[in-house]
């Protein structure tokens, strides 16, 4: 530790300027299990249940994470936790002004599952766990893009389905946890999903009673019928946080953490409101109970999400690698213009009290905002999963109404150009796809860029079927290739 660091345990020697939880953490007993314990969690729900724990109450709503990666990092962050009693740090950056600082308490144990897959099922088993939330990416819910359906062709699925005591995946886990909560009478757990997926809740159940069900029918059927998966939209940008800029907070808080994450001011958080086993006051912290979410999970997928993907592809081409920086091009800001007001907006249905337009221009200040330093790369990744749910239906309508494909047509063939992981300057940058099979990484690498539409991104759609995005598609692929992303988007901004 440097000599003039503090531990986070020691609250009382923060600087004045760091505010502490107001609660007796030791009174604080579990009610929630959080799987996948990433930036984005801790920057959202753990900060609106360390809300709800200020009032009375509230004290039996604590989490316990739970992280299932089996790899080097994995370890790390069980072992950075356990260091400092599962505390960490959030940075709030605003556009201008002096960053804010707090210390979460909510989070009260976390567990490595890998390491004692036991432990885990006894703690989803347990009836004090009430709630089980979910961020394990856009594509950890293995479901099929063409079918529609739960892929139980999965490995890691294939060996939970023969090892129930050692599950490796989200699902096997939650169902081997509710057939014993099940078989002992015990209450099912409420199910969040709290990833970017249209109608996430009735994603989630489709995938788990998949899976349930191909362990036991019976099985199946009961937690179709008994377990709530409410929908619900969560938004707030979250970056991944360079060595650097964890060394700035400590430097500037005083606090030795380890595990440091900077945010956003922005944050909403919009459900509904069905947990049978009970929540925590989150409606009295700033979350909306709504019945309307997925009208407000439209707009935001395709809009924000929508645009971010949008974006990404071309910029890191032209060699940026923060979203600030691209945004401080022009011609970024004008693409995302174009594209909410031209493609989005006209057939976005927005819920009450939310007038698209200025959304639209809300997502274009927060993109630029230069205190946060997003990673291009970041939002990049797992783009297999994340272009099918933020622009499908937009592509959708505009072939079903013969509208301009154009930006449609950037996002695919940038998507694809991107796999080669080198920009238009000659420098590498990461490429992470998880989800992509072999067979689709050959297509989407495939020197007929017809080929890269059958992939499974974009195969349901059968878009080599529309001769006029056919033909913008290969426009904008050659353009790519022979002019470059930044010449390919001034050139379609005049269109």
């Amino acid at each position: 530790m440097t000599q003039d660091l503090v531990a986070i345990t020691d609250l009382g020697d923060t600087r004045p300027d760091v505010r502490g939880f107001g609660y007796d953490r030791a009174a604080v007993t579990p009610g929630i299990a959080h799987i996948g314990v990433g930036n984005f969690f801790r920057v959202h729900e753990a900060i609106y249940v360390d809300d709800c724990l200020h009032r009375p109450g509230q004290s039996d709503w604590g989490i316990i994470g739970i992280g299932l990666t089996n790899s080097a990092s994995g370890q790390a962050k069980a072992a950075a936790f356990a260091a400092q009693d599962h505390l960490y740090t959030v940075t709030v950056q605003a556009a201008d002004g002096e960053p804010q600082t707090r210390v979460i308490g909510a989070m009260i144990d976390y567990l490595h599952a890998p390491g004692d897959p036991g432990r885990v099922l006894d703690l989803l088993a347990s009836p004090a766990i009430r709630i089980v939330s979910l961020t394990v990416t856009e594509g950890g819910y293995n479901i099929d893009e063409v079918t529609g359906e739960f892929d139980l062709q999965n490995p890691d699925v294939q060996h939970d389905l023969g090892s129930p005591e050692a599950p490796v995946t989200v699902f096997g886990y939650l169902t081997e946890a509710l057939r014993r909560r099940r078989d002992a009478g015990t209450a099912p757990f409420t199910v969040v999903s709290c990833d970017n997926l249209r109608s996430n809740g009735d994603t989630t159940r489709k995938a788990l009673v998949g899976f349930a069900t191909a362990v036991d029918p019976d099985l199946g059927a009961w937690v179709d019928a008994r377990v709530a998966f409410p929908n619900s939209m969560v938004d707030r940008i979250a970056p991944t946080i360079p060595a650097a800029v964890a060394q700035s907070v400590r430097d500037r808080t005083g606090i030795d953490d380890a595990v440091p994450v900077t945010t956003e001011p922005f944050t909403q958080w919009v459900m509904e409101d069905r947990f049978p086993a009970g929540r925590p006051d989150l409606d009295q912290v700033g979350a909306e109970l709504r019945d309307d979410v997925a009208a407000f999970e439209a707009v935001k997928g395709r809009m924000l999400n929508a645009s971010h993907m949008l974006l990404v592809y071309p910029s890191l081409l032209a060699g940026h690698r923060l979203v600030d920086r691209a945004m401080a091009e022009p011609d970024t800001v004008e693409l995302i213009r174009q594209f909410l007001r031209r493609d989005v907006i006209p057939t976005v249905q927005a819920p009450p009290g939310l007038v698209p337009e200025d959304y639209a221009e809300s997502a274009i200040v927060r993109f630029a905002n230069p205190s946060i330093g997003d990673q291009l790369e970041r939002i990049a990744g797992d783009g297999a999963s994340k272009l099918p749910t933020f622009h499908r239906k937009t592509l959708a309508l505009l072939l079903e109404s013969g509208g301009d494909t154009t930006r449609e047509a950037l996002v695919i063939a940038g998507f694809r150009k991107y796999l080669r992981g080198v920009d238009d300057l000659g420098r590498e940058f990461q490429v992470s796809e998880p989800h992509l099979s072999e067979a689709d990484v050959d297509l989407l690498r495939s020197d007929d860029p017809l080929d890269a539409l059958r992939a499974a991104p974009f195969a349901a759609l059968d878009l080599a079927a529309h001769p006029d995005f056919v033909a913008t598609y290969r426009q904008v692929v050659a353009d790519l290739d022979g002019k470059g992303a930044a010449a390919t988007v001034h050139e379609i901004l005049q269109r």
